[in-house]
């Protein structure tokens, strides 16, 4: 007969078991022959061995203990346990008796237990103690077995009920875990299932002290081989993936409960405020305070050249970027809004729009505005422009609005699959290149990186010219001179100009009257088309909006 099927036999309706009693035995200190007979009961019983060898006789059956052993007794059994001699350790183990409810049939609403006729027949029989199986278990990770034990015995001293309750609570959830892992249709996990398993063990005891040494233990593989093969399934360390568990709780606890910053650093983990508080910052890019605060209330907020997230997410900045040559980014609709020129590197802000909060990209050594750090809180954009998501994600999590993310996303996605299936209609192949023109260059856009590859060339799914994914071999952009132009024979041109070096107006337009620009196959069939500069030099889930727009436009 199965073990798993054995106690439920035993104990048809496990959730009813509560913990009588428990006690940990040392048979160094119980008596001299190191025996020790444990009698007949009504309980059922669990011996867990944590230390030494020894044997336990049942019924002149013999059964070999050893540290990492759990027993199940039923009820109604005698047993003798016995500690080896000369094995270096004395036998120690835990021993939990389980009482069990009773559940009487109601007769008002007719819901009497129901006991199954396999049930029925092998209960019958267990009336002799021959038919009382003793019967083996086990518990994965080992560490979380021994806690839960010792923190059920140590509590167990109290009179307080809501103790008593926290007791039982620890129980059944460690009683539930030990039946589940012993159940024979459960194959026997292999590496990656033992991973997964201790993972999911970090996530329901990250608040606890976690060591590698202990994890890798707890399912039999050395800390070099636990750590690898940890970060090959995560892709963090396993500490890295602890903190990240714990700071990821503590979000969630900032935004939802008025608890002291020191009491929530406590509840997911960490030993003070202080490196709380340190450890936070350089996860969400914000202190544990702010991060609440944005949360709770409307944010001015100045985040040049990151309006386009800000937008997205509903919050209107106080201050918008402009640039002397470029101008503002007319396509966000911000006409309201007080400009900020960027290219003025000693601009200051003015006393009515003092921001409270700064975010900024990795341009903003460009501009020098890393020296606003001192009139209000600043946030780091780590992510690149391509991992847009990412950027609108993180942009949510520092000014609380992490429950328009996916509404976001998903309606940038639905429409970029849209436009990808009337493109396919009308494209059928046709080659498309874009091209940035400025008085005094020409730039080549590629199709895996920068402002357009990743929209035009994988969401929208048109196919980029072979002298695109040949120069660019995966470059943001390239320069290219007349010659190079003069074979990019795409079927359709997007060209934005670039007023930078533009000695005069029009500067940046000379390109197009010269024969080598005539020539160009896209030229001569009238498939050129001009798109706004501000629009598409810039990541963000508006001006990608943009981009489909024209391109609909254009070529549909």
């Amino acid at each position: 007969m199965n073990m798993c099927h054995t106690i439920i036999q035993l104990i048809p309706e496990p959730w009813l078991c509560t913990l009588q009693h428990m006690e940990y035995v040392d048979h160094h200190k119980s008596d001299i022959d190191k025996r020790l007979l444990h009698r007949m009961s009504s309980s059922h019983s669990i011996f867990v061995v944590t230390s030494g060898k020894g044997s336990m006789v049942c019924s002149d059956r013999e059964s070999h203990l050893e540290k990492g052993m759990i027993m199940f007794v039923p009820s109604g059994t005698s047993v003798k346990i016995e500690s080896s001699p000369g094995t270096g350790s004395e036998l120690q183990y835990y021993k939990l008796d389980l009482m069990v409810a009773e559940l009487k049939e109601d007769i008002s609403i007719h819901s009497p237990t129901i006991i199954t006729t396999e049930q029925h027949e092998f209960l019958k029989g267990i009336g002799t103690q021959e038919a009382l199986p003793l019967i083996q278990l086990s518990y994965s990770p080992w560490s979380s077995c021994l806690e839960a034990l010792e923190q059920m015995l140590r509590q167990q001293v109290t009179g307080d009920w809501l103790e008593q309750w926290e007791i039982q609570l620890r129980f059944q959830e460690w009683f539930r875990a030990l039946l589940r892992q012993s159940d024979p249709k459960t194959e026997a996990p292999d590496e990656r299932t033992r991973l997964q398993s201790s993972i999911r063990y970090i996530g329901d005891h990250y608040d606890q002290t976690i060591t590698v040494d202990e994890l890798a233990a707890d399912i039999g593989l050395t800390r070099a081989s636990y750590t690898r093969q940890f970060k090959k399934i995560t892709g963090k360390l396993p500490l890295d993936y602890v903190n990240t568990v714990r700071l990821e709780r503590s979000k969630q606890l900032l935004q939802l409960t008025d608890d002291r910053i020191h009491e929530i650093a406590q509840n997911v983990g960490f030993s003070s405020e202080y490196y709380f508080g340190r450890r936070f910052k350089q996860y969400a890019g914000i202190s544990p305070g702010l991060y609440r605060r944005h949360h709770r209330q409307e944010v001015r907020v100045f985040a040049p050249y990151l309006e386009d997230f800000v937008l997205a997410l509903g919050v209107k900045p106080v201050l918008q970027c402009s640039h002397h040559y470029w101008g503002r980014q007319q396509y966000l609709g911000l006409d309201d809004v007080p400009e900020f020129d960027v290219s003025q590197k000693d601009a200051q802000f003015n006393l009515s729009n003092v921001p409270d909060f700064i975010m900024l990209d990795k341009g903003y050594d460009r501009w020098n505005l890393d020296r606003f750090e001192q009139v209000a809180p600043t946030f780091y954009v780590e992510h690149l422009g391509e991992d847009w998501r990412s950027i609108l994600r993180s942009t949510a999590d520092v000014l609380g609005k992490v429950n328009r993310v996916q509404d976001v996303i998903g309606a940038y996605e639905d429409k970029a699959l849209e436009a990808k299936s009337r493109l396919s209609r009308y494209m059928r192949g046709q080659t498309v290149a874009f091209l940035r023109i400025s008085a005094s260059d020409i730039t080549l856009y590629g199709d895996q990186q920068g402002y357009v590859g990743p929209v035009i060339y994988q969401d929208l799914g048109l196919t980029p010219h072979s002298r695109v994914q040949q120069w660019t071999r995966h470059e943001r952009r390239i320069f290219i001179g007349l010659e190079q132009l003069s074979q990019l024979h795409a079927d359709h041109l997007l060209i934005t100009f670039d007023t930078g070096n533009s000695a005069k107006p029009g500067d940046e337009r000379e390109l197009l009257e010269r024969d080598e620009w005539k020539r160009l196959p896209a030229v001569k069939s009238g498939n050129v088309y001009e798109v706004d500069f501000m629009s598409w030099m810039n990541y963000g889930v508006i001006s990608h909006g943009k981009k489909i727009e024209d391109i609909l436009r254009f070529m549909a």
